[in-house]
């Protein structure tokens, strides 16, 4: 049988993946913080369904809403905000799918930071089958480059390689802090925390865009409402990949959740060429296999790690 977390991760890649390639059509309607604040600003609704959902299905009580938790909720918002920011503005140099990928990276970024911040423990083949993942992410992000010495240099140091990790690094620092604020609470349901670590983490980043866009893009907030058909489902689709990510989370190691999360490139592929009409190479596929071919390490580690 396959473990709730993988389960859950699994399903937060493909929402996360969806919701970013509608998110990157409203690129068209609206600035870099107007699409980002959207998500937000819509997904909260979903987000209390979800919740409201669980716990009339499965009852509960959750406590301990200490500064720490705040605190966490806080980090991790700011986070994500960043992320998607830096995500969507990578896009602009060199298309979605190589943006998602550089992004991609935040799998390694977040296995180091969450056993420095958290104590987690890998084991030995599934860091292989991180390694395995980065570097078919790596090699989608090359694919079609001169791979000279200078190429790579060239590569590494390009707008969109340097956002794309960078989004990479704010997710996973946001992951960390999410899980934190998930054992900050008190309660013996784990989901039932995520999904109030959810609602609270999404209001407060309405607050913190939504002030920001009204701040320095007034105008915007009016287009962001204007385009509320399209918005609507970014938003919905963004709190189904939230609520996931945050079980997923609340589950398993950080590193381990962000390793399987890794199928995203597959589902971005896809997307890449159904839905955005871009055309698919022969490296892309290549890549995409050595992805899969990380997973499968990354969760075979994980069962014989226990």
């Amino acid at each position: 049988m396959i473990p709730a977390w993988v389960l859950f991760t699994v399903s937060a890649a493909a929402f996360q993946c969806w919701r970013t390639a509608k998110q990157q059509k409203l690129r068209g309607q609206l600035s870099v913080n107007g699409a980002g604040v959207v998500r937000y600003l819509y997904g909260v609704p979903m987000g209390l369904a979800f919740l409201g959902g669980y716990w009339l299905a499965f009852g509960g009580a959750v406590g301990g809403f200490s500064w720490v938790f705040w605190a966490y909720c806080l980090g991790g918002g700011l986070g994500q905000i960043l992320g998607t920011n830096l995500l969507i503005m990578s896009f602009d140099k060199r298309g979605f799918a190589v943006g998602t990928a550089y992004s991609k990276t935040e799998a390694i970024q977040a296995s180091i930071i969450a056993i420095v911040l958290l104590g987690e423990t890998i084991p030995l083949l599934s860091w292989l089958g991180i390694a395995v993942s980065v570097g078919g992410v790596l090699y989608l992000s090359l694919a079609g480059r001169n791979l000279s010495p200078r190429g790579l240099l060239e590569a590494t140091f390009q707008p969109a390689a340097i956002l794309g990790i960078a989004a990479g690094f704010a997710f996973a620092v946001c992951s960390v802090f999410i899980k934190s604020a998930n054992q900050a609470l008190e309660g013996g349901d784990l989901v039932l925390k995520a999904l109030v670590c959810l609602v609270i983490i999404n209001g407060m980043q309405t607050l913190m865009q939504g002030g920001f866009l009204l701040a320095r893009e007034p105008g915007e907030m009016a287009r962001v409402f204007s385009s509320w058909r399209d918005s609507a489902v970014v938003g919905a689709l963004s709190a189904c990949g939230s609520a996931c990510w945050f079980s997923g989370f609340a589950l398993a190691p950080v590193a381990m959740v962000r390793a399987v999360g890794q199928v995203e490139i597959i589902f971005t592929l896809l997307v890449s060429r159904f839905y955005l009409g871009e055309r698919i190479r022969m490296a892309e596929r290549i890549g995409a296999l050595v992805v899969v071919a990380g997973v499968v390490l990354v969760l075979l580690g994980k069962y014989s790690w226990g």
